[in-house]
């Protein structure tokens, strides 16, 4: 087990590459099964999600080859409906969409329930719902989701709250389904207009992407085709911030800047400089910071992955900013560790209410999911001293080479191997 070190105090300066989706990434690999022939994913991020996503489809049977520049080669002519009820699908939450996409592809699935970062609860029953009225039956037997169905047939759907992963696991399982699809309420997130643009590259018939209406015809048969992810929204906002936190001049580069309008919109309220270009962000922060007021809401409103790293930079502005999670109510566990760094911040529901400016101190905290990893990173590049962050399993998750980049930025960041006492410490934690 390794920590990661954070020493505070050095300006970024100069161009920072973003990655593929992340949240692309681990719909697109499972979409894969949906094929006759092979599908090739170009630009997909180095991270341990997609891994353990690549693995699990060679544990079905799928033939899977790396290339260069993170392209993945997956051939599924010869995957199989086999049961993955728990291991490696308990590692991250998004190994639900295999439900959708072996639905889809078999008429059956065995999945263990997902795990990845604990948001509190976040129920899959708008899932089951879609997968149901399909045509599916599903029970849970023994920590399990069992799908069966003898045939999968459109049906309209409504979903009762915007979810992005019902969105994407529904459009999954209804591609190949005799008949039409109607998907009502569906959410609008980039990364679901990337997913389909793959299933319609793949054959599929789909319509309404990008609005609260997705209309898709089934079709009996895709095929293959080679498919190139967009850039990652959440990572080039997390750098953003990291740039008005801790920077002087930075460009973001690889990012599609509509993507960020709500947190662009908040950062300028702040007195932050943000200049847009085609695939570009100029961001410079050099004058005191004002405090904002930020909801979290459904694309394209400010998101919730975010957030956390956001209550780092609320620090260092002036007077009083409330930060409302409506989406993830228990995503607030990053302020107890913001708060040992000398933090100024009370939580009332589902608000954290920061008092600011601070002066944030080098502590030993603990990453307990994956955005609040990316806060307590830009908390510590504002702090005095060295910051010393454990629980990199969720860093390592959602952001390529992080220590890499900072560092090309003029951060000084780097990781080392935790002591057996350190271990022993963090487990107990």
């Amino acid at each position: 087990m390794q920590k990661m070190l954070v020493e505070g105090g050095h300006l970024l300066n100069g161009k920072v590459r973003i990655s593929g989706a992340k949240n692309s990434a681990v719909a697109l690999l499972p979409a894969a099964i949906l094929a006759d022939s092979e599908i090739t994913l170009e630009g997909l991020p180095n991270i341990s999600d997609v891994y353990t996503l690549a693995s699990l489809l060679e544990e079905i049977g799928g033939h899977v080859s790396w290339g260069p520049d993170q392209t993945i080669h997956i051939n599924p002519e010869h995957m199989i409906s086999m049961p993955l009820p728990n291991g490696k699908v308990k590692k991250l939450r998004a190994s639900y969409y295999f439900m959708g996409a072996m639905l889809g592809k078999f008429k059956k699935a065995v999945i263990g329930l997902p795990g990845g970062c604990f948001l509190g609860p976040r129920p899959i029953d708008q899932h089951i719902k879609g997968f149901e009225a399909l045509g599916a039956e599903v029970t849970n037997e023994q920590g399990a989701i069992y799908l069966r169905a003898d045939e999968l047939r459109g049906a309209r759907i409504y979903l009762d709250v915007v979810s992005v992963g019902a969105t994407i696991n529904i459009m999954l399982a209804a591609v190949k389904a005799k008949g039409k699809t109607i998907i009502e309420n569906a959410a609008k997130e980039p990364e679901i207009i990337d997913v389909a643009t793959l299933l319609t590259n793949m054959g599929a018939k789909i319509k309404g992407v990008g609005t609260d209406v997705i209309r898709i015809e089934g079709v009996p048969s895709l095929h293959g085709c080679k498919h190139t992810i967009i850039p990652d929204r959440i990572e080039a906002g997390t750098y953003t911030i990291a740039a008005a936190a801790a920077g002087e001049e930075v460009i973001i580069d690889n990012v599609i800047p509509q993507h960020l309008e709500s947190l662009l919109a908040k950062l300028r309220e702040m007195g932050v400089t943000v200049e847009e270009q085609d695939d570009q962000l100029y961001i410079a922060s050099r004058g005191p910071l004002k405090s904002v007021d930020v909801k979290t809401l459904v694309y394209p409103g400010f998101p919730t992955d975010l957030q956390q790293p956001f209550t780092s930079l609320l620090t260092k502005a002036e007077n009083t900013g409330v930060i409302t999670d409506t989406i993830y109510s228990a995503r607030l566990k990053h302020i107890d560790e913001l708060r040992r760094m000398n933090a100024i911040i009370k939580v009332e529901g589902g608000s954290a209410i920061v008092s600011g400016p601070v002066q944030l101190e080098g502590a030993r905290v603990k990453a307990t999911d994956l955005r609040a990893g990316a806060a307590l990173v830009i908390a510590g590049l504002m702090a005095n001293g060295v910051t010393e962050i454990t629980g990199l399993e969720h860093i390592d998750r959602g952001y390529e080479q992080m220590t890499e980049k900072l560092n090309a930025l003029g951060a000084n960041v780097w990781r080392e191997d935790m002591t057996e006492e350190e271990i022993i410490q963090f487990q107990n934690s």
